[in-house]
């Protein structure tokens, strides 16, 4: 082979080896710019997520909007948006506040101790009952005091209103309903949310036999009705004159039912008996 002829081909393979390289340096600048767009997209993607997220997370919840919906008050009931609810003979001459949340565990305790005797005493027109539903349970407080909706649960809000739809039908179908929520065969664990659940609030209520297969009642729990009266009525417990800030909490006459020696209700029968027989005679 002449030099001629090998320069030739030494020049030849240069020239691919040079073509070769820049198609080579082309692939890279591709792909380089694939990898930062698919890093923008994915960067854009993550922002988006987060932002959607925030957009959610600031969006009102079902409670938060229900406060600011029409309050349909419940049969039975007096008073700025129904929440007066006063139960018993009009010949009694006086009135127990029982303030109560439907989730407080001590509730359900006075109720399985305490129940049977005080429906007696208002059975037989000692005293009329006015009930006062907190929903405190369901929330924690702000640096105001300021009950915040939603934080912890939903089920004291719920049980209330479907506690208002039972209110509706009768007042006998209310305290029985809200016997039979604080047993102990229904009554939930603080930490459980049962509550929240729709069935199970009609579950309970057909233990009720006024409340049992009724349609009507049943479509008020549903269809939440009585939500808005149950965060009115919620207010009322955190706005009262009494000075009651837990639950249960007994008042007449402005004064509080207490246990010997203590500033809670009194959870056994001998207490209450004690206490109610000393407020009636006041």
């Amino acid at each position: 082979m002449s030099k001629r002829n090998s320069q030739d081909a030494k020049n030849a393979a240069r020239e691919r080896l040079r073509q070769e390289r820049e198609r080579q340096a082309k692939r890279d600048k591709v792909r380089r710019q694939v990898i930062v767009a698919g890093a923008v997209v994915g960067v854009l993607a993550i922002a988006g997520g987060i932002g959607y997220a925030v957009v959610q997370n600031n969006k009102p919840g079902y409670w938060d909007e229900a406060k600011d919906a029409k309050v349909v008050a419940p049969a039975n009931t007096t008073g700025t948006n129904g929440t007066t609810v006063v139960l018993g003979k009009s010949t009694a001459k006086k009135t127990l506040k029982l303030y109560e949340d439907p989730r407080c565990p001590i509730c359900a305790q006075f109720e399985q101790t305490v129940g049977t005797t005080l429906k007696a005493d208002f059975d037989a027109g000692k005293f009329k009952i006015q009930y006062i539903g907190g929903t405190f349970l369901d929330g924690d407080t702000d640096s105001n005091g300021k009950i915040e909706i939603g934080s912890r649960g939903e089920g004291s809000k719920n049980a209330m209103s479907a506690m208002g739809a039972a209110l509706n039908v009768s007042p006998e179908a209310f305290l029985e309903y809200k016997t039979a929520l604080y047993s102990a065969k229904y009554h939930p664990d603080e930490s459980d949310d049962k509550f929240k659940s729709d069935d199970y609030l009609i579950k309970v209520a057909n233990t009720v036999a006024a409340l049992k297969n009724n349609t009507t009642f049943q479509s008020a729990v549903k269809d939440g009705k009585y939500d808005a009266w149950a965060l009115a009525m919620s207010e009322t417990f955190n706005t009262n004159k009494d000075g009651v800030n837990g639950t249960p909490s007994l008042v007449m006459d402005g004064k509080k039912l207490t246990a010997p020696n203590s500033q809670n209700a009194p959870m056994t029968v001998a207490d209450f008996n004690t206490a109610i027989e000393a407020a009636l005679k006041a």
